[in-house]
């Protein structure tokens, strides 16, 4: 398999509490320093912690690192959210 063609699967790999690496995601949904919302071949997943960061992102290859205090981790299979709207229902 070529090194720059897009991942088909899906991995999350937690380093500690620390760092999270993530292969099949298609976007990012939203961010910011408590919460990284991301859509996966495997539905949407949530990150949530603290001083989150993301360190790398290549939408061409869906792979993303975040860094931080990761607290938690939740994954949603229903449809991709439209807007923050719903995050508030």
């Amino acid at each position: 398999m070529r090194e720059d063609a897009p991942q088909t699967g899906h991995a999350l790999t937690l380093e500690g509490r620390a760092r999270a690496v993530v292969t099949g995601v298609s976007d990012v949904e939203l961010f910011n320093e408590q919460l990284v919302s991301l859509s996966t071949v495997a539905g949407t997943l949530t990150i949530m912690g603290s001083e989150l960061h993301i360190s790398q992102l290549s939408l061409e290859n869906g792979s993303l690192l975040v860094e931080g205090r990761i607290d938690a981790l939740e994954y949603d299979d229903r449809q991709k959210r439209r807007g923050l709207s719903k995050l508030f229902k």
